[in-house]
């Protein structure tokens, strides 16, 4: 190779300084694409347009932590059933995330159909089960990790690194809400604590951070929401009144400081949350009916707290909140106890996690479609990656597997009943129609409104975007 000289050199930096200039021409008249999101500080939540006319409106991530596993809930492998306890084909020498691996295990949950469409599902999750008429099943979902923290940063911000932007907050930064008394995005930690990737899960990233979800749940309010016990309400809203006019006198002397129009927008949020926060998580008002539906009152106090957080979702999501991230199993040491996470002794695990999840969430669909709330909402029922059809070695419990799992949508833009995509005959790996996290999340953008191509933000010399460079829409399963 010829070496680089001074002539080369002079040469490319005249071209380079050509395009520069031309760019910037180009920039000047319009012509160049600029899909960047213009944000008014003062209303940084303001509703705003999408790309196109959206699918839907809103959208719930029911995300239950720790790798659920498809094997035995919604992936049906006959073939699994009649080799079980045999060897998996092509399986010599390896090893998992755990090291290696025993023999085929078929699931540990009879499966049978549901639904007039027949689909099979297993009796971990009956009440899920029942609804597949109305369920989007994606069966050849594949990740790029199979360590638990990286698998959720994947799942929720398309990344296994810390730092970036998760996909409720690329939906807010990109829409905004259409309610000015909530948070445009929130997130809802499961009764037994939070994921293990913790505030990755709804982080800003490097977006605003107006964006990033604010969690609370059923049973624990925003923290440093009320007032001090020493103050009257007579004072706070005479001293709120003050403030006010401190600023509106500070903005009119210093036109443009966005930095001090967007603290004032987020005092006068917190200010409204005060009175709205607890109107929403008073369910007084709720029909026993419903309670009960969701189980909010079950002799089961994890499952009637997970049940709250779903009726939390569900009245945030008819109050205009626009993406909910709500949680099922929370970081925890000891493999499976507080979540998903069957290493040792899946069944055992299973039989606490499975009810604890299953009636509420069947309940928050049920109840979103009988108020029409499902026709413009999205719901997203996911996991970190999957489980392997084999017990490990010694155990009996299942190994993480991030080539192949399921992952279930219903509501608005997607066909139902329908199922896409499989994982081979065991249930090991995506086989047919693959679905990448960034595909996922694509085309979840894309039910928004919102090409994922377009939805951008410059940071470090960089477009950056949920999908990274990759990702295309899983046109299959759209109605």
């Amino acid at each position: 190779m010829r070496p680089f000289n001074r002539r080369d050199l002079l040469g490319h930096m005249s071209s380079g300084l050509g395009a520069m200039a031309m760019a910037e021409l180009l920039n000047a008249e319009g012509l160049l694409k600029n899909d960047q999101i213009k944000i008014d500080p003062g209303a940084p939540h303001a509703a705003r347009n999408p790309h196109f006319k959206p699918r839907a409106r809103n959208v719930v991530v029911i995300f239950c932590s720790g790798a659920l596993s498809h094997i035995d809930s919604f992936d049906y492998k006959p073939e699994l059933i009649k080799r079980h306890d045999t060897p998996l084909p092509g399986s010599d020498g390896l090893l998992t995330f755990q090291g290696a691996n025993g023999n085929l295990q078929q699931p540990l949950y009879p499966f049978r159909p549901r639904g007039e469409c027949g689909k099979m599902t297993s009796e971990l999750l009956p009440h899920i089960g029942e609804l597949s008429d109305d369920l989007c099943y994606i069966h050849s979902l594949h990740t790029k990790t199979a360590t638990h923290g990286p698998g959720e940063n994947c799942m929720s911000t398309g990344y296994i690194r810390d730092g970036f932007p998760s996909m409720g907050a690329w939906a807010t930064y990109a829409l905004g809400s259409e309610n000015s008394n909530l948070p445009a995005f929130v997130a809802i930690p499961d009764p037994r604590g939070v994921p293990q990737s913790s505030l990755n899960n709804w982080g800003s990233g490097f977006l605003p951070a107006a964006f990033q979800g604010t969690p609370f749940n059923a049973a624990t309010p925003v923290r440093n929401l009320n007032r001090p016990s020493g103050i009257s309400e007579k004072e706070d809203l005479a001293t709120r009144a003050f403030l006010r006019t401190l600023n509106k006198e500070h903005l009119k002397r210093y036109a443009g400081d966005t930095e001090m129009a967007a603290r004032i927008s987020s005092y006068e949020m917190a200010a409204r949350m005060q009175l709205s926060v607890p109107e929403v998580t008073d369910f007084s008002s709720e029909p026993l009916h419903i309670r009960k539906l969701y189980g909010t009152d079950d002799p089961n106090v994890l499952k009637a707290g997970f049940a709250r957080n779903c009726l939390l979702a569900r009245r945030l999501i008819e109050r205009g909140v626009r993406f909910v991230q709500l949680f099922n199993g929370a970081y925890a040491m000891g493999e499976g106890k507080g979540n998903w996470d069957g290493h040792k002794q899946l069944k055992t695990d299973y039989d606490i996690h499975g009810p604890i999840l299953d009636q509420p969430a069947a309940a928050l669909i049920r109840d979103l479609k009988q108020r029409g709330l499902l026709e413009e909402t999205l719901v997203v029922l996911c996991t970190e990656f999957g489980r392997m059809p084999t017990f490990q070695e010694g155990t009996k419990g299942r190994d993480h597997n991030p080539s192949g799992f399921t992952a279930i949508l219903a509501g608005a833009g997607v066909k139902a009943p329908f199922t896409h995509g499989s994982t081979d005959e065991f249930g090991w790996k995506a086989a047919r129609d693959p679905v990448s996290v960034h595909d996922f999340h694509a085309t979840i953008l894309h039910l928004l409104g919102l090409d994922h191509t377009r939805l951008t933000y410059y940071h470090n010399g960089l477009e950056r975007r949920l999908t990274d460079v990759h990702g295309r829409i899983v046109d299959q399963i759209l109605s």
